[in-house]
């Protein structure tokens, strides 16, 4: 199943028939402003209006989880939205699904002190916790990289942790990508080529349960790295390119989703809503050609799950406690009163 997402809608589409009508999904958030889907796994997905408004939601079963509401550190005017990133994961090491929301800022307008926190949020817990960063991390991250970030994409999970790329610029000479563990909830960098340190963009994303970087520079292509053994110091390898296509101005963004079942082709979101099927021996595109899907939208593969399907759905609870207290009344009913004819 495909996910699309805009800032004011989700809709779905089934991958074997994207010439199908697709599918409106009401979500949670909707009627809190714009929407912002900031990861998925195991079907379900994360959305969040704001810092302080966010639920965890299941497309298929239409159940939601309403985070409790954990304030930020900061005053709300120094909160911009492009600095605060999330991620969603699920901790198979303790069975738990968990989001990572990570806020930066400037202490207080015109100061150079940059500010930072790091919460956890635990769905078996149903609560956040505060995750402190070792010196060189914390330089790194929210000193060296502050007003660099601008995040392009929140975290991706792969295996049991969550990655992030920070990008280079304004006096910082390499590319950075961390990893957070889900299990030890600890953050480290991760290792990458050196002659990939200083390109000028890039992104991450999971192709095939891989770890992938794409590349962006001055060429017409995109080159795509995989790094098959996940370790902080684990080697890569350059899976592939793809060429900018007849017609495209440029290739801003180019995100590979899945592999056809041949693995032939690679599923591609070219420049933040296009949909194509790229042949890697032909280096051609065929469009999916999704029917009645307008404007831009860019899309996450889920696969069907029955995750949120009784526990954590508030709407659920309610149903059952609604239920029980009328089986109750009509129980106290019966033992009270006796009908006579």
């Amino acid at each position: 199943m495909i996910l699309l997402r805009g800032p004011r809608f989700l809709r779905t589409v089934y991958l074997d028939s994207p010439e199908d009508k697709v599918s409106d999904v009401d979500h949670p958030l909707q009627s809190g402003g714009l929407t912002e889907v900031f990861g998925s796994v195991n079907g379900l997905v994360g959305l969040a209006n704001s810092p302080v408004d966010m639920a965890l939601f299941n497309p298929s079963t239409r159940k939601f989880h309403r985070l409790p509401i954990e304030p930020v550190d900061f005053p709300e005017r120094l909160i911009t939205r492009e600095y605060v990133l999330y991620g969603l994961g699920y901790d198979s090491a303790n069975d738990d699904y968990k989001v990572v929301r990570m806020i930066q800022c400037k202490k207080d307008v015109g100061d150079d002190l940059v500010g930072y926190e790091i919460k956890v949020f635990s769905l078996k817990r149903n609560s956040w916790r505060r995750v402190e960063l070792q010196f060189e991390m914390a330089m790194k991250f929210f000193y060296f990289y502050y007003r660099v970030l601008h995040r392009r994409q929140n975290g991706v999970q792969v295996r049991n942790s969550l990655n992030w790329i920070l990008p280079r610029g304004n006096g910082v000479a390499i590319n950075t990508i961390i990893r957070f563990d889900l299990a030890f909830e600890e953050f480290e960098f991760v290792f990458y080529p050196l002659d990939l340190f200083f390109e000028d963009k890039m992104d991450l994303c999971v192709l095939d349960g891989c770890l992938c970087m794409m590349c962006y520079n001055e060429s017409p292509h995109v080159d795509v790295w995989m790094k098959r053994e996940y370790e902080p110091e684990g080697s890569w390898s350059k899976l592939f390119s793809v060429r900018k296509p007849v017609g495209v101005v440029s290739l801003d963004f180019v995100r590979p989703l899945m592999y056809s079942k041949d693995k032939s082709k690679v599923l591609l979101e070219i420049n933040v809503g296009k949909l194509v099927w790229y042949d890697l021996a032909s280096e051609t595109f065929q469009a999916l050609g999704i029917k009645d899907c307008e404007g831009a939208c860019s899309a996450e593969i889920l696969v069907s799950s029955l995750v949120l399907g009784c526990n954590g759905d508030p709407g659920r609870a309610r149903k059952k406690r609604m239920m029980q207290k009328s089986s109750e009344r009509g129980g106290y009913l019966s033992k009270g009163f006796k009908l006579k004819l």
